[in-house]
């Protein structure tokens, strides 16, 4: 039997064409796993409308960790519409999958290594190491939202004054999201951020907020940021704005190391990251809880691609290394991350979106050749 059982999860558009180049690397490694194959995108929204079905929660619930492609997400309007026409009408609402699978499964810490390997001409520096940790099950995607806005939500938003601004606004004209943080839920992304900055040895954390505007929410992650800090007497606390964080990460990326935010900042702030180090097709993340986790790219299905195998699967690639090393391989991980280092050090076997002519699966191969 083998010792690891691992989701396998391509999705749809080029999830596909990044997983198969990736599973070539796998196997080269010899990881002693199955890959039980597991249901989730967007034809089966359109075919079931359920894009993320109870026998995929099922599976995973067997399964030590996951391995994640892509999938596609629209609009409300949108997806509603590509239903087959017997779904059509019956008030079916797609979700993300992938954000009800971080919460169903409390994967409440979002792992974005973004690293400047030598070599990649998209570098914007070469240079640069950050960390970006995302608190991965709260703030404005906890899917708490209204439209439109009920009398009784209304009714009990009356309770902060600054309400009476929409007091003539029918509730069909307003729609609401709402910005759930927790202290819970603010005190552990921090503490996994110093954590991880005290093993690897980042000399500072930088906190990204807005106190000075969203003083409750921010607030709260603040605070909770200033008494972990005290923990951790070795390492600084920088807090920045998340305006004023975008403009010194063009300015002096390379001044930073581990940051930490809430979910939506850091969904924008790790893009940025990203393109510093290349763009998305170099970007892994991992979505980790205490008992479970989830690896995957960062980017998008891009469907106008799919199935043509000739997109950058660099971020799968690395979104494995962070399995392997959450596992407890870190031999495995240490070799792969090198591997891939030494395929974008050569140049010889580059992705249309790095100046080559190189397919997803001869990237696969060209890294299974350096391992």
């Amino acid at each position: 039997m083998p010792k690891y059982r691992i989701a396998w999860m391509p999705g749809d558009g080029i999830g596909v064409d990044v997983m198969d180049a990736t599973r070539i690397v796998l196997d080269k490694l010899g990881l002693d796993a199955e890959y039980p194959h597991a249901d989730i995108g967007w034809e089966f929204w359109r075919t079931e409308g359920e894009a993320f079905p109870q026998r995929t929660i099922d599976l995973l619930k067997t399964c030590h960790c996951a391995l994640f492609g892509a999938i596609t997400s629209k609009p409300k309007e949108e997806a509603e519409a590509e239903l087959a026409p017997e779904l059509q009408g019956k008030g079916l609402v797609y979700r993300s999958p992938i954000v009800r699978l971080r919460q169903m499964f409390d994967l409440y810490t979002n792992l974005r290594p973004c690293k400047a390997y030598p070599g990649n001409p998209l570098n914007y520096r070469d240079d640069l190491d950050l960390v970006v940790f995302r608190e991965n099950t709260e703030d404005l995607y906890s899917g708490v939202e209204f439209h439109p806005l009920p009398d009784e939500v209304r009714a009990a938003l009356k309770a902060n004054p600054a309400m009476n601004k929409f007091d003539s606004v029918p509730g069909e004209d307003i729609a609401v999201s709402c910005r759930i943080l927790t202290r819970e839920g603010c005190r552990r992304i921090v503490q996994q951020a110093f954590e991880y900055a005290k093993t690897h040895g980042y000399p500072t954390v930088t906190l990204v907020e807005k106190p000075n505007v969203l003083r409750e929410t921010s607030g709260l992650m603040t605070r909770e940021a200033r008494k972990d800090a005290a923990e951790y007497p070795g390492i600084d606390l920088w807090e920045t704005n998340i305006d004023a964080m975008c403009m010194w990460l063009i300015k002096n990326p390379q001044d930073y190391g581990v940051i930490v935010t809430s979910n939506m900042f850091g969904d924008i702030v790790s893009d940025l990251c990203a393109q510093l180090v290349g763009g998305l097709g170099f970007a892994s993340s991992g979505n980790i809880g205490d008992a479970f986790a989830v690896f995957e790219p960062t980017h998008g299905s891009a469907p106008k691609y799919a199935g043509q195998y000739k997109v950058n699967p660099i971020a799968t690639m690395l979104a494995a290394r962070l399995m392997l090393s959450w596992l407890g391989e870190e031999d495995m991980a240490s070799r792969l991350e090198a591997a891939v280092a030494a395929v974008i050090a050569a140049g010889e076997v580059r992705t249309y979106d790095m100046g080559g002519s190189a397919t997803t699966l001869e990237v696969g191969e060209a890294v299974a050749a350096r391992l």
